[in-house]
């Protein structure tokens, strides 16, 4: 008995705050607002733009006729290990060193993403840059010293280059309806935290209900709110 208690306690203060929350609905949309406008002003004016470039290499192996299931499956392994080769710092040192590019290797590998559609043996490199004429000079530097790289460490017919990256000059970032909504939702969820908060805290007695409930008092009697006439 002492536990259904305990729970619809609780469930009338699961309410009480629901109800807080309802009528305090107007400030909830105003701080989802702002925080909505907020995020798009951050989004075009403090966060710099960024741009892709996308080239796309070809794996063969040594003997690959493309006729055979065993052709197919060395393949496909080998674009796997191309992948972290690609990725190498001795690859990115070298993009680095003949780009003149002023990063470390670490910092060149965070803007590089290497995709491998499924059941293809095809490699997309895609460069993340500020500027969209940078990207496009170190993804198509990165196929080309890749390529070599792999054709001399592993003694194989080195990956095909079989599409050169360009310049886009549309952003790929950061997406603006992403970051407004992304906003809109903070404001909301924070408006709703401090207003839940500050209903926490306030002990102070308003109704009868918070008389009973907070001191443990029972009333007999109430008088009725006097107003005084003109």
């Amino acid at each position: 008995m002492g536990d259904r208690m305990i729970n619809e306690d609780t469930e009338i203060d699961l309410l009480e705050l629901l109800f807080v929350l309802k009528r305090k609905w107007w400030m909830i949309i105003l701080f989802g607002i702002l925080g909505c406008a907020s995020a798009i002003g951050i989004s075009m004016f403090l966060i710099t733009p960024q741009y892709q470039s996308t080239s796309q290499m070809y794996v063969l192996s040594k003997e690959t006729t493309l006729n055979s299931l065993a052709d197919l499956q060395i393949g496909s392994q080998l674009t796997k290990d191309y992948k972290i080769i690609i990725q190498s710092r001795p690859v990115l040192e070298e993009v680095i060193e003949k780009l003149g590019l002023n990063i470390n290797y670490k910092q060149l590998r965070s803007k590089l993403k290497i995709d491998n559609p499924s059941d293809t043996r095809i490699l997309s490199l895609t460069v993340t840059d500020p500027d969209p004429e940078n990207a496009k000079e170190i993804v198509n530097q990165i196929s080309m010293s890749s390529s070599q790289y792999i054709g001399d460490l592993m003694e194989v017919v080195p990956p095909k280059i079989i599409e050169f990256g360009i310049a886009s000059y549309e952003k790929s970032g950061p997406s603006i309806k992403k970051n407004a909504v992304l906003g809109g939702i903070l404001g909301v969820c924070l408006i709703s935290a401090i207003i839940i908060t500050i209903e926490l805290l306030d002990d102070s007695i308003k109704s009868e209900d918070d008389l009973e409930k907070n001191l443990g008092l029972t009333i007999l009697a109430s008088l009725p709110e006097y107003k005084k006439s003109k």
